[in-house]
């Protein structure tokens, strides 16, 4: 278990995680950070610089929540004609956004395949690839 400390620190590090051996019982961990709904979420890797102006790179680990009901604007993972895509959906008007530039909309059509496989409800930065990992 990790255990959160507040600081301030000048790089901008709002807290710090003491090393394990400092740790006592805190009874946090990361499931509980992170993960709302242990059976309604599921993890994926972000593949593609689409969505870079929201803070989302290749490589980085997206946390998904199927029991999270999309809203307008929310980041949403989808299958898009049988392709899994990860975009800001306007509701609205129908429409998967990019968040960089040199990526265009795309309006759904009527014909298309369209399925929400979940909300998009924390992604995490990996400066380095898990080791051993083996993506499907």
């Amino acid at each position: 278990m990790l255990k959160l400390i507040n600081i301030s620190a000048q790089a901008g590090i709002s807290s710090y995680l003491a090393p394990i051996e400092e740790c006592s019982d805190l009874g946090l961990n990361l499931d509980a950070l992170l993960i709302d709904d242990p059976i309604g979420t599921y993890i994926g890797i972000a593949d593609g610089e689409s969505m870079t102006d929201l803070g989302i790179y290749s490589g980085d680990l997206l946390i998904i929540s199927r029991e999270t009901r999309a809203i307008d604007k929310d980041i949403i993972v989808a299958d898009l004609n049988g392709v899994f895509v990860c975009k800001q959906v306007d509701k609205k008007n129908g429409i998967l956004l990019p968040a960089a530039k040199g990526f265009k909309p795309y309006t759904l059509k009527v014909g298309d395949h369209f399925q929400v496989e979940g909300v998009v409800v924390r992604s995490i930065r990996l400066h380095r690839p898990i080791a051993n990992a083996q993506y499907a």
